[in-house]
């Protein structure tokens, strides 16, 4: 597991992490998917980083940041900030 790579927690039923996971691969960014509902450890830090709730997509940054249900434009505004660090 990379350190520089996006780590997108969520589950396959979850249609904003369908929607996520799409703008990522459209945009081609790699990352790394984590299915909460068969990761026990990633299930908990989900619920520890959204205050006891098991919100996803829960997606984290290179950088330390953390987006939970972004839209589409804020996850695309996330992205383009990156590109230019």
């Amino acid at each position: 597991m990379s350190d520089d790579k996006i780590k997108v927690y969520g589950t396959t039923w979850c249609p904003d992490c369908v929607r996520a996971k799409r703008v990522l691969t459209d945009k081609a960014v790699t990352f790394e998917w984590i299915d909460i509902s068969n990761d026990e450890k990633a299930r908990s830090y989900v619920e520890k980083v959204n205050n006891g709730n098991r919100s996803v997509p829960t997606i984290v940054f290179p950088d330390g940041s953390v987006l939970v249900e972004p839209s589409n434009r804020t996850l695309e505004d996330k992205l383009a900030s990156l590109k230019k660090v």
